[in-house]
């Protein structure tokens, strides 16, 4: 099994989108078994608090079903759970340097070959969907050869 670990700052907006998406993905492609999926975030500020209004709303557009969500900060405890750690931008890959605090970091990685802009801030809800739509399909390929 796959252990999968998405990664934003407050784990509201963009980790758990990606996670959802990545499930709904994987459950069309009848791999789900295969895949373990969870999502956390880098700063504790939100944690406790479910998927922002407007996320919700991006996936309920886009037919992706989700549950109650708790954010959930990541810890140190969490580098030896995961597989891979799918930051959404590269200050994330910067705050989990400083939260596990060890020299091996290839389990972690950006979601795209760029950063995933923050719908908090710029309330582009469905440039952030897109922009994870094809992050996890490219995800999903490299996934594949490896």
């Amino acid at each position: 099994m796959i252990r999968i670990c998405f990664v934003c700052l407050g784990n509201i907006c963009r980790s758990p989108m990606a996670e959802v998406m990545m499930k709904s993905f994987l459950k069309e492609k009848g791999e789900g078994a295969n895949y373990y999926i969870t999502s956390r975030g880098t700063s504790s500020e939100e944690e406790g608090n479910d998927i922002y209004p407007p996320a919700k709303k991006i996936l309920d557009l886009h037919g992706i079903e989700y549950d109650k969500h708790f954010a959930t900060k990541i810890v140190k405890e969490d580098y030896n759970q995961f597989d891979y750690f799918v930051c959404m931008e590269k200050s994330n890959i910067d705050s989990l340097f400083r939260i596990f605090q060890i020299k091996d970091y290839s389990k972690i990685i950006l979601l795209l070959d760029r950063d995933i802009s923050d719908p908090w801030y710029t309330r582009n809800f469905e440039i952030t969907y897109q922009d994870i739509s094809k992050g996890i399909k490219s995800l999903y390929e490299k996934l594949s050869m490896w």
